[in-house]
């Protein structure tokens, strides 16, 4: 037998499976329910995957006909499937999971929940999205901030959590200073009231001199997340935005096992270097069974007083990132002066009118409306995840 063949060929005249089959399956294991905490393909969703020339048809089952998570599953299946190079077109077709596909999914469900992380202080119905990059400098604590302002200008509740903790610059940004209280022995975040929303926030700047270095390392640095997770006050959140620090580290990592439903925003700027920096963050995120719920690009075309643009660090680098992803481009922010000057002065862009207050603005509408909105509590994942504790919690109770 020569290296490499099949010890059990097909049948002569019987049609050999497409090796590309594998490759769609492997790419929908970037796909997420961001409630259950793992891929579409080890919950059993995928029922098949039919390759005709270079279109590919997916069939999707869900727990139940009226999933609210839907459309997301939809258009995340889509746009990783589209994302591979051979790919033409993508048809996915949704049904219902009979009684024995969603017992399978309840067993994994129950062991996942035993494997579940600690318990936080983040409501169960809050958006988590952590906002990444793979490198420093491209504006990501600025893109955390102005996002958490736009999304609370839209009435939402917003909690931004600076997770930065050597290089926290979150207080600064928002003029917000203070000491953080204690209520029953937990942090209680700092308030900020923005038009009909509000924000929460919690920072090492709050506990800490800004110019202070702070001498932490590994698990220490993630014990001081688990701590603004778990012993904080966060009160009803309708998101929650965690502004990482650089790099694949550390805290990152503890976040997946801390959060397990987070999803990230990863940022980049339009250089080729900055993206693939960016798609290890995505790359490390997915490793964690974490969702990818799409890309922002900073600092892209300048335009200058005379109504000139200039593409000073290329074009189109946001857009090629999302593709490669196989997420959306949440929004594009312009090269401007405006917006490093607003957080030198503690006063976001994104709280008053103008263009970046637009752009800010547009992505906030993107997220709420398409990218991740809320979920109500009578979701199909929710109301399993629900029956699951309560399942564990009887099994325990009575081992006990």
């Amino acid at each position: 037998m020569t290296s490499g063949s099949s010890p059990h060929p097909p049948p002569v005249g019987e049609a050999r499976p497409d090796p590309r089959v594998d490759e769609v399956l492997e790419c929908l294991r970037s796909v997420i329910d961001p409630e259950l905490g793992d891929t579409i393909v080890d919950l059993g969703m995928v029922r098949a995957v039919t390759i005709s020339g270079d279109d590919v048809t997916v069939d999707v089952a869900l727990t139940i006909a009226a999933c609210p998570l839907r459309a997301q599953i939809e258009r995340d299946v889509r746009g990783h499937v589209a994302a591979l190079d051979w790919v033409r077109g993508v048809e996915v077709r949704v049904a219902s999971m009979d009684a024995e596909e969603r017992a399978a999914v309840m067993a994994r469900a129950r062991w996942k929940a035993r494997e579940d992380a600690p318990e936080t202080a983040v409501p169960a119905r809050t958006r988590v999205l952590a906002i990444a990059s793979g490198k420093g400098g491209v504006g990501k604590s600025s893109v955390t901030v102005n996002l958490g302002v736009a999304l609370a200008r839209r009435g939402f509740t917003v909690g931004i959590l600076d997770a930065d903790i050597w290089g926290f610059s979150v207080p600064r940004l928002l003029g917000m200073e203070g000491d953080v209280e204690a209520r029953q022995g937990k942090m209680v975040p700092l308030e900020q009231t923005v038009g009909a929303g509000l924000v929460r926030v919690l920072s090492m700047g709050f506990l800490a001199d800004e110019e202070q270095a702070i001498m932490w390392r590994g698990l220490v640095l993630n014990r001081a997340v688990q701590q603004f997770l778990q012993d904080a006050h966060w009160g009803d959140l309708d998101y929650l935005l965690i502004d990482l620090p650089p790099g694949t580290g550390d805290i990152q990592m503890g976040l997946a096992r801390l959060l397990p439903r987070t999803e990230l925003l990863v940022v980049t700027t339009p250089p080729v270097a900055a993206q693939k920096v960016a798609a290890r963050a995505a790359d490390m995120a997915r490793r964690g069974y974490l969702r990818v719920a799409g890309v922002i690009e900073n600092m892209s075309d300048f335009t200058c007083e005379h109504g000139t643009t200039y593409a000073l660090f290329g074009s189109g680098g946001g857009e090629r990132l999302a593709h490669s992803l196989g997420v959306p481009l949440v929004g594009s922010i312009p090269l401007h002066p405006d917006l490093a000057a607003a957080g030198d002065a503690g006063t976001p862009v994104a709280a008053a009118g103008g263009e970046l207050a637009d752009v800010f603005a547009e992505m906030a509408r993107t997220i709420a409306e398409d990218v991740a909105p809320l979920i109500e509590a009578e979701g199909c994942s929710a109301r399993l995840v629900q029956r699951v504790e309560a399942a564990v919690a009887r099994g325990e109770a009575e081992a006990g």
